[in-house]
């Protein structure tokens, strides 16, 4: 216990799992753990899951939404949302007073999360993705919504993200999990961006033809009505 002890007070503030201690015993590691959440100096988030805090003005700190991205899993990866994906990919400076994540799982950890609201269940098919990529589909299925540029403004920037790097070509390969509308956009913008034929096609016969759709602040697509965006009121 006490090399467990000399770690944790050494590294101060962070997230411990019992695999930080895998040259130690498992059994003793996980009851030293226990020892030491009972004496106060590590909080039990979930199993397994450990957090040294400090005292702040305002009482214990809290992991940060960047540390809940580290001990995603692989299968349950967490990525911005709302404003912090808005803003990460440039479309505002602004920063929700309670920061927002999705994820694939179910559910995250109360007791790691806090007051982070957490958009749960999404497709399998983000655990791929970078940040930015999950971060731009979130913006598509809030229809540009959390922009704080002008609807001009928006459709250029959102148009300049999806020609970087293949991106356009990447979400649509997982686009048949996306809802109809975010398909409809990708459609919209992929047109704008002359892609192939036979990729629009298809997003084209993965759509209700009798369905229209809320483009938001990108209803002013070039292709928008092509691809069943309602008309602006």
């Amino acid at each position: 216990m006490a090399t467990i002890r000399r770690r944790v007070e050494a590294e101060g503030e962070r997230l411990w799992r019992l695999e930080d201690f895998a040259d130690l015993p498992f059994s003793a590691a996980a009851q030293a753990l226990s020892r030491l959440t009972r004496q106060g100096l590590l909080e039990r988030l979930s199993k397994g899951l450990y957090y040294s805090t400090r005292q702040t003005a305002f009482g214990k700190s809290r992991p940060n939404p960047a540390a809940i991205q580290r001990l995603a899993s692989r299968r349950k990866t967490v990525f911005p949302s709302g404003l912090s994906a808005a803003n990460l990919l440039g479309f505002t400076t602004q920063t929700a007073r309670k920061a927002e994540v999705s994820t694939s799982a179910m559910s995250l950890p109360r007791k790691l999360v806090g007051e982070t609201i957490v958009h749960t269940r999404r497709p399998e098919a983000w655990a791929g993705l970078s940040d930015t990529d999950a971060s731009l589909l979130d913006f598509l299925r809030r229809a540009g919504r959390t922009s704080e540029l002008s609807p001009e403004e928006t459709i250029r920037r959102t148009i300049s993200l999806l020609s970087e790097d293949s991106r356009f070509e990447r979400l649509f390969k997982i686009a048949p999990s996306e809802p109809p509308r975010v398909r409809a956009m990708l459609g919209a913008i992929g047109q704008q961006l002359g892609q192939n034929p036979s990729i629009l096609k298809r997003l084209r016969q993965s759509l209700n033809p009798f369905s229209r759709f809320d483009f938001g602040l990108l209803a002013g697509l070039r292709y928008a009505r092509n691809w069943q965006a309602r008309g602006r009121g």
